[in-house]
């Protein structure tokens, strides 16, 4: 009976319509949405998933259609309609007040209400809600929201739902500025949500997370419903894609030609890099033509390193070399001038200027550096053409008066052209494919590769592990503000990139562990992912130089390079000897508190140190990672 109930349809929406002026967003729209599921709302920027979304919840009034809630019909002329009746929608880009506290934003709604606001009450109802979610220890109730994470703040849109009692909750691009670890975090949230009978809208533009999380999916494609209320788990990757963009996308990432660094020039050198608090000591090179990734958790320091590199940021130490030459741009058109260009995270805030036209907006970085009396834009006329045809928009769009008419790729496209117009040197991007659907990312890529070809230098941050490793040639791993290791991509994989990205500040436990199991048995420890005859470390702690493996943080080599091949051949749980004698190691699989594996943990022991019981040993191991995740 409960399980019935659970899976009773709330909300459906059929035939629904909406233009605004000549532009149909939603043409013939349609969804379920049911207690106890997750369901995604899928399709290509500008196919009207935001749209369909702000119907539901009383943002946007739709021209034609019929809603049902509940299973009465439903007339939603407003957004305070829909928090009534149990509606909330979770946005990308939260809606808080940043000068108020977590408390208050919570119960923001109801702030608008008549009478005075019971600040006790609201207190005790925010930890209870927090509670439920398991996430009471993750929100300083007190502080203002200006000082959150994006994760907390998500979190405190989640618990502003919450607080309405809303039985339906639309989640909008949640997952766009979080890390993996965050990700997961919130898809916990969601599974408890949907486990407690609510039903949950989740938009999206990660086909990954799709599959991990929702039960199952609608697809919208030009305003229409081509595919509606399909169990997930009857789909693969390929017959979504085809849904969404019509056609199949058989490989999204290009492939790339073998780089051979000796031929290529450096054309950007970062030495020991700070700039406080987040850039504490970062050295990587780029050369000419090729693509570099910056990968690493949210707040880990990448964003920071390139604001520091292009003049945003103050530089508190380090060296930074541009085609050899010692360069310390003190203001944005300094780097501008001397060939560097950059495309922040932000789009909205940082890129475009929306009443300004869609000319106009591609030539800002022209006019940071142009000198003299004018504009100067007839200098770039052919130029203009050019980009025009590659970004295949018409001549006469040019003169739109608002890039806000654009979908958010074509607009990102846009921003990148900006750049081009100045034949840069570099280029630093920052999420270029933030809240951007899959055939516009493969048509971005596209647009990197050609730019590289060209022989432009690309530095890319990217919270998107798949993303980094597919388009980029090497990836520079960025945890807690240090470059902590420069790998080709071809040797890394997203489990690999997640574990070398850590921050070293979470790593405490497990630094703190492999010191005390090297000091007591006075020899060496470390922990690494062991994969096709090499190895990753992630850290390794000696107390006895004789027993030093012969590798160090963050390295990735061969068995052979090591002092301890045979062991890292075997890989058992039990003590192995070397050929010459000189070191005995026990090697261990290790997991995490969900058995997900965490890769191998070793302890490495000089021939005349007695090895203690493995089985005991191991078993020690083990439970320390399981419980220290």
């Amino acid at each position: 009976m409960q399980a019935a109930a659970a899976k009773e349809t709330l909300f459906t929406a059929s035939g629904v319509e909406k233009s605004f002026g000549r532009t149909r967003a939603l043409a013939d729209a349609s969804i379920t949405l049911r207690r106890g599921e997750i369901h995604a709302l899928l399709g290509a920027n500008g196919a009207g998933k935001s749209t369909l979304s702000r119907v539901i919840c009383g943002q946007i009034r739709p021209d034609a259609g019929d809603i049902a809630y509940r299973g009465k019909p439903f007339a939603i002329r407003r957004a305070r309609d829909a928090i009534d009746a149990g509606i909330s929608l979770v946005m990308q880009e939260t809606s808080l007040a940043p000068d108020l506290s977590v408390v208050e934003n919570i119960f923001l709604p109801e702030l608008g209400r008549p009478g005075l606001p019971r600040f006790g009450e609201m207190r005790r109802k925010a930890e209870d809600i927090l509670s439920r979610l398991g996430q009471r220890a993750q929100l300083p109730l007190d502080g203002d929201v200006r000082a959150l994470s994006a994760a907390q703040r998500q979190l405190v849109e989640i618990a502003k739902a919450l607080a309405l009692e809303s039985d339906l909750i639309i989640f909008d691009e949640p997952t766009a500025s979080l890390s993996p670890g965050e990700v997961e975090r919130l898809f916990d949230i969601m599974v408890k949500l949907r486990d407690e009978g609510r039903a949950l809208a989740f938009v999206s533009h990660r086909l990954e997370e799709v599959f991990a999380v929702t039960d199952k999916v609608t697809v919208l494609r030009e305003g229409r419903t081509v595919a509606a209320d399909v169990a997930t788990a009857k789909l693969t990757q390929t017959e979504l894609i085809r849904h969404m963009v019509g056609r199949e996308l058989s490989q999204i990432y290009l492939e790339r030609a073998p780089s051979e660094q000796t031929q290529k020039p450096v054309v950007l050198e970062v030495e020991n890099l700070k700039s406080a608090p987040l850039v504490r000591d970062v050295s990587f090179s780029l050369h000419r033509g090729e693509i570099v990734g910056l990968g690493g958790l949210v707040g880990a320091g990448r964003s920071e390193t390139l604001e520091a590199i292009f003049g945003l940021r103050r530089r508190d130490g380090g060296a930074v070399r541009l085609n050899g030459k010692p360069f310390a741009p003190r203001k944005p058109a300094q780097s501008i001038r001397a060939g560097i260009g950059f495309v922040p995270e932000d789009r909205r805030r940082q890129s475009i200027v929306p009443d300004l036209s869609v000319r106009e907006n591609l030539l800002l970085a022209h006019l940071g550096a142009h000198r003299g009396f004018g504009l100067a834009y007839r200098r770039r006329d052919e130029k203009v053409s050019e980009l025009l045809a590659m970004l295949g928009l018409p001549a006469d769009r040019l003169l739109d008066a608002s890039m806000l008419n654009f979908s958010g790729g074509m607009q990102q496209k846009i921003i990148i052209a900006r750049w081009l117009m100045l034949d840069p040197d570099v280029i630093l991007l920052d999420e270029p494919t933030k809240g951007v659907d899959i055939g516009t990312r493969s048509s971005i890529y596209a647009m990197l590769r050609a730019i590289a070809d060209r022989g432009v230098a690309v530095l890319i941050v990217s919270s998107d592990f798949d993303e980094l490793l597919g388009i980029c040639e090497r990836v520079v791993v960025i945890s807690d503000g240090m470059s902590i290791a420069d790998m080709p991509s071809a040797v890394l994989d997203e489990e690999k990139l997640t574990l070398l990205a850590a921050p070293r500040t979470s790593m405490e436990r497990n630094v703190r562990f492999l010191r005390d199991l090297a000091a007591t048995y006075r020899g060496a420890a470390f922990w690494g992912l062991i994969e096709d005859e090499k190895l990753f470390c992630l850290k390794v702690a000696v107390a006895d130089q004789r027993a030093a493996p012969g590798f160090g943080d963050g390295a990735a080599v061969d068995f052979a390079e090591t002092r301890i091949p045979a062991a890292l051949g075997a890989a058992k749980s039990q003590f192995v000897s070397e050929a010459d004698g000189s070191l005995n190691t026990l090697i261990v699989d290790v997991a995490g508190s969900r058995g997900h594996a965490m890769g191998a943990a070793g302890l490495v022991l000089p021939h005349d140190t007695e090895p203690p019981d493995a089985g005991q040993l191991a078993a020690v191991i083990q439970a320390h990672y399981a419980a220290h995740d």
